[in-house]
């Protein structure tokens, strides 16, 4: 999604409450007219006492029926930030000592604990949401949620010190592997992956002729990280196939792996990879054409 459609999902979304039957009188709703607009579809009765918009996110209102609020990698899919295996059950945070909450259906991730947002919410707070993903996904599938959050402009470096100041000491390791210049969860993942195999990676490298990268790996290698969001179509394919043709005319070697591999097939592109920052011939080659290495980035392994 783009900047602009996850920020117009995160106004909807995380301010979202319910209405009390007091909160339904002070906007001079009596009983009667209540009862009407339920009846009529235009509001939704969650529980008893509770009450929402009948046009609110299907899983706010999942969330608002068992008595919580929606959370974690639920609520950080449905706004928009990646995720890279969204859940098929809803993350609901629950305050403890709550009582009188309905059945939960198997497969809900309940998480208990305090917070600091509204009572009436039925959305966790973004930050307490994306501390508790951390918990719940791997770690890099941790770092690739954050760089999105971070890349849409939807925490800054308070925040995300926020979070980690909020997780236990063993989550700090991450924090130097952010980074907000990522455009996709594809690329934070590729990124990892090859800094786990010793390579320096700049992001977001502009090439004379050629137009910016996403990554540039020891200075002659580009990988594009293809999504059939960005890719799609004829006009898509020839502006790529030009770019990686002026790239190959300045001794850079380009390789497209398609996003989806990089998330559902990672062992065989881990593989690929390999074999291609390895491969002598490739290296030789475009050394011989006199092509430098455009910068240095420290090599962080992220295991």
């Amino acid at each position: 999604m783009a900047t602009g459609e996850i920020w117009d999902a995160a106004r909807l979304i995380l301010p979202a409450t319910f209405l009390s039957p007091a909160a339904l009188t002070a906007m001079g709703l009596g009983r009667y007219r209540v009862s009407c607009l339920v009846k009529d579809g235009r509001l939704v009765r969650l529980r008893n006492g509770r009450y929402i918009p009948a046009d609110l996110h299907p899983d706010l209102v999942t969330a608002g029926r068992l008595g919580g609020r929606l959370d974690c990698v639920s609520l950080l899919s449905a706004i928009g930030v990646f995720v890279r295996h969204k859940p098929t059950a809803p993350h609901v945070q629950f305050t403890p000592g709550t009582t009188r909450l309905p059945p939960r259906p198997m497969g809900v991730t309940a998480h208990w604990r305090h917070t600091s947002g509204e009572r009436a919410g039925l959305a966790a707070e973004l930050t307490e949401a994306l501390t508790q993903a951390c918990r719940c996904l791997t770690p890099r599938d941790a770092v690739a949620t954050l760089d999105s959050a971070w890349h849409h402009g939807l925490v800054d470096e308070q925040a995300i010190a926020e979070i980690f100041a909020r997780l236990p000491r063993r989550y700090r390791s991450l924090r130097q592997l952010l980074d907000r210049r990522s455009e996709s969860g594809a690329e934070t993942l590729m990124r990892l992956l090859l800094r786990g195999l010793g390579c320096r990676v700049e992001i977001q490298v502009k090439v004379p002729g050629v137009g910016r990268v996403d990554l540039m790996v020891d200075g002659w290698l580009i990988v594009e990280c293809d999504s059939q969001a960005f890719h799609e179509g004829w006009y898509a394919q020839k502006r790529d196939r030009r770019r990686d043709l002026a790239a190959a005319a300045l001794g850079y070697t380009t390789v497209r792996p398609l996003a989806e591999d990089i998330y559902y097939r990672p062992d065989e592109v881990l593989a690929t990879m390999k074999a291609v920052v390895s491969h002598p011939r490739l290296q030789k080659s475009t050394q011989s054409v006199g092509v430098a290495p455009l910068g240095s980035v420290s090599r962080r392994a992220a295991h």
